[in-house]
């Protein structure tokens, strides 16, 4: 039961945002489009990557940076290939980019109520931090 690691190509979007859909804790949002993907991936090289087996995309990570610090969004592993590493493998595959792109820290986002994602982070040695939002989609009355 080997799988193989790679970086995630335009052909491999489908399957990966099928993925994410599927994945419980995991909710991708309006901005996870096969467009926006795309988009992503070639402000990206290198840093969203996939993991297959027999062909079939197992596991998923997508990371971009700013050019100072990482962004890791949506890891997902498939269920019935979790606690094998191969989460834990695409991460650090990730962070080995990030650094030798000259990116020293990297933040992840997880939902307040996806607690296995946060036993796998907390286990994994990251840091808790919290953060803010705004969907800048949505207009308001109120500006800042």
């Amino acid at each position: 039961m080997d799988h193989s690691m790679r970086e995630m190509t335009i052909n491999d979007i489908g399957a990966v945002l099928e993925l994410w859909s599927s994945t419980e804790g995991l909710y991708p949002d309006d901005s996870d489009t096969e467009r926006c993907l795309a988009t992503y991936l070639e402000r990206n090289p290198g840093l969203c990557l996939v993991a297959e087996q027999d062909g079939e995309i197992i596991a998923a990570v997508k990371c971009g940076q700013d050019g100072r610090r990482g962004y890791l969004h949506h890891l997902a592993v498939k269920k019935e290939y979790r606690r094998r590493g191969i989460g834990r493998s695409l991460v650090n595959a990730v962070l080995r980019s990030l650094k030798n792109q000259g990116i020293e820290k990297c933040n992840t986002f997880v939902l307040d109520d996806n607690s296995e994602a946060k036993a796998f982070w907390e286990h994994n040695g990251w840091d808790i931090l919290e953060y803010y939002y705004r969907t800048l989609q949505k207009q308001t009355d109120t500006e800042i």
